[in-house]
């Protein structure tokens, strides 16, 4: 039963609206288009947010309508967006749906019809949000006035009527433009659309998601804008420089030739008084060996600035150099507003893989508190060439340990204990950015965060940073190219990837125990954190997740799940969040970090929750999805939104209060049991004295 939580692990201008909008809307993916997750609603506050009951559910019919096959392959990781009088989400297989904001009744939905059956193993359908753009110079009432635009697992870009779900027909071709791949496919789904889009200054941007490790000459990781009328590309970005000329060449060697990703496959952010986006670069190809690549990789594991009207960048700024741990950067970058001693300073904030957090100048990308290069682990294998520094932020502390020592093993057994110091021990093990080796390599924290791509939430009120991190590790061992197939065939259960035209494959494990195979690192593995930026500390840190899916709901242990999905704070002074390995959506006391409600989902929750007003009324909505990836959580297809009673109306029950909880269900399971038990004695006991009575 819990062998199951192994493969958890593994698996890891916008302009007025046309219509009334309450203050308290989420128009964007990440609340606004700066993406910091904040909403102004306040209805919903400490003191009552546990009277929060369900307002209602919508099924997009998707596990009726798919494959066995599919469903194991989707990822349901949306978060809604208002704008007008509907919301508008899209599924794993992209289908765009508006519903009623209020009653969860459905508008109308519209279909790109993806393959979703005849596609490798490999592939995982997966869309985490559309944008709502409406256009300037058309009536309220034209068509295509408001436009919905998604991205596609097969990379297409759409365009549809906000009111009717209908193609756009002036939009590229009937509706839609094709971004066709650097490279032909090693699979259909190597290259995807999985994020929003992004619209600003009149045009739609889009990055990609790229199968990793497959291959050095892998897709090229071109950012494409588009006319958002007419669907023609206005500008295309590379962050490989594919031009001798381009200065960043000297920190490439000649890999610039034909290194491909260093895509952005998380949300991007705009700033539409700068016309600006604000775009996370990922690590180049392959993740684990840089030696065709020589330097630093300029652009590469970056944020970069972009003049939206032009694709000119503005600047950029490194978090990684020279990347061979695919930390990549992972989460939108977060535009906000501090208050510091010298004035209010315009910034943007950057949540790593590493769980660090970095905060930039908006203007010119310098670092706002101070950050360090500092020597970092050397003697890579042979041939690799690592940067001998890494930036490091020295005012705002490290979300995560980062380094696993042998004396930190554990274990549920004194065997797993043992177990787990001797493959440490075993491993190169001396902190981040330890290189990879033939000899096997502790990551600490691993490929999958510290910070994911639910990235961070902000509050501008209270000045506070809000992130949910993951802690535990993988082991990365590099073998000879040669060995690849032989490898492959042994490790059917592993993964084992090519890394082709590299000197070195790679297999990546999780680092876990052998008879309870649970992380080999100390719990909790899952927190949620609330950091002051401006002092440079943590204010709180809370637990998140319990291991009651992989204990049939009999034990709630509170040691924390690795985590998928991001935050939401309100000015209510409330904090929402899913992301963790079991069917809850909690809130959070902003203040104390005081876990104060858990509302009961169908299925687990890997997506940011969000959170609006609608006539009057505070809705929090999650998109419940399941997890496939972690084998006990059946995949769902249940949006559930929630609200406080309205008058007249009744409250949670007790016994509803009591069962939604962690561990309720296993607990009313050991009541059940225990009074079945009872029962049962009784009647035995009565049963022996009537024969007995009989007998007299």
């Amino acid at each position: 039963m819990m062998r199951l939580f192994s493969l958890m692990v593994l698996g890891f201008v916008c302009m007025q609206p046309a219509f009334a909008a309450s203050d308290a809307a989420w128009t964007h993916y990440g609340g606004d288009a700066g993406g910091m997750r904040y909403s102004p609603a306040e209805e919903i506050t400490p003191e009552n947010v546990d009277q929060l009951i369900r307002a209602w559910v919508y099924r997009t019919g998707e596990l009726q309508t798919r494959s066995p096959k599919a469903l194991r392959q989707m990822k349901w990781q949306t978060t809604p967006v208002l704008h007008g009088d509907s919301l508008y989400l899209c599924t794993p297989f992209n289908i765009v749906i508006a519903i009623d904001p209020g009653t969860g009744a459905e508008r109308w939905r519209f279909d790109p019809k993806i393959e979703t059956d005849d596609v490798n193993p490999a592939n995982r359908f997966n869309c985490r949000g559309v944008a709502v753009w409406v256009d300037p110079t058309r009536g309220r009432d034209a068509a295509c006035a408001v436009r919905v635009f998604t991205g596609t697992n097969d990379a297409r870009v759409i365009a549809l009527d906000a009111g009717t779900g209908s193609p756009c027909a002036d939009f590229g071709r009937n509706g839609e433009v094709k971004i066709v791949p650097s490279t032909p496919l090693l699979w259909q789904g190597e290259y995807q659309i999985t994020s929003a889009p992004t619209v600003l200054s009149g045009v739609v941007v889009v990055g990609s998601a790229i199968g990793d490790n497959q291959r050095v000459a892998a897709p090229f990781g071109t950012v494409h804008a588009f006319d958002a009328r007419s669907g023609v590309v206005r500008w295309t970005y590379d962050p490989v420089p594919r031009d001798a000329n381009d200065t960043r060449t000297a920190t490439w060697g000649e890999g610039w030739k034909d290194t491909g990703h260093a895509n952005v496959w998380a949300p991007m952010s705009a700033d539409e008084a700068r016309g600006l986006l604000f775009m996370p670069t990922s690590s180049p190809s392959p993740d684990f060996f840089g030696g065709l690549r020589p330097g630093d990789n300029h652009h590469a594991n970056s944020v970069v600035a972009i003049k939206a009207k032009t694709g000119v960048v503005q600047w950029a700024y490194q978090i990684v150099h020279h990347d061979v741990w695919d930390y990549d950067l992972p989460a939108q970058p977060t535009l906000t507003t501090l208050t510091l001693d010298d004035g209010p300073r315009d910034v943007v904030i950057q949540g790593t893989k590493q769980g660090l957090v970095f905060v930039l100048d908006r203007d010119t990308g310098v670092p706002v508190f101070p950050v360090e290069e500092r020597a970092v682990p050397q003697g890579g294998v042979v041939g690799e060439v690592l940067s001998p520094t890494q930036p490091f932020p020295a005012h705002v502390p490290a979300l995560v340990p980062d380094k696993l020592a042998p004396g930190d093993a554990f274990g549920l057994t004194p065997w797993d204990r043992i177990a787990c110091g001797k493959l440490i021990a075993g491993a190169r093990s001396e902190g981040l950015y330890t290189p990879p080796s033939e000899q096997g390599t502790i990551l600490f924290p691993f490929t999958g965060g510290g910070i994911n791509w639910g990235g961070v939430a902000f509050d501008p009120e209270r000045q506070m940073l809000f992130a949910n991190t993951s802690r535990v590790a993988h082991l990365i061992t590099l073998f000879k190219a040669q060995d690849f197939k032989r490898l492959d065939k042994q490790f059917p259960n592993r993964e084992v990837s090519p890394q082709k035209g590299a000197p070195f494959g790679m297999i990546r494990d999780p680092v876990l125990g052998s008879l309870a195979p649970l992380p080999c690192n100390q719990p909790p593995w899952g927190v949620l954190a609330a950091v002051d930026l401006k002092e440079g500390k943590i204010v709180w840190e809370a637990t998140l997740g319990t291991l009651e899916e992989y204990t049939l709901g009999l034990l709630a242990l509170p040691w924390g799940t690795p985590t998928l999905g991001g935050p939401v704070v309100t000015k209510g002074g409330v904090l929402f969040i899913g992301a963790s390995m079991d069917r809850y959506l909690r809130a959070f006391d902003v203040q104390t970090g005081r876990e104060l409600w858990q509302g009961r989902l169908p299925a687990t929750g890997q997506a940011t929750p969000m959170t609006y007003e609608w006539k009057g009324q505070q809705f929090v909505v999650i998109a419940a999805g399941g997890y496939p990836d972690a084998g006990v959580i059946a995949p769902n297809d249940t949006l559930v939104a929630f609200r406080l009673p309205q008058p007249g109306e009744a409250g949670p029950s007790l016994w509803s209060r009591a069962i939604d909880r962690p561990g309720g269900r296993g607990r009313a399971a050991l009541i059940l049991i225990s009074l079945l038990a009872a029962i049962g004695c009784v009647w035995i006991v009565l049963r022996r004295r009537y024969i007995r009575v009989r007998r007299d």
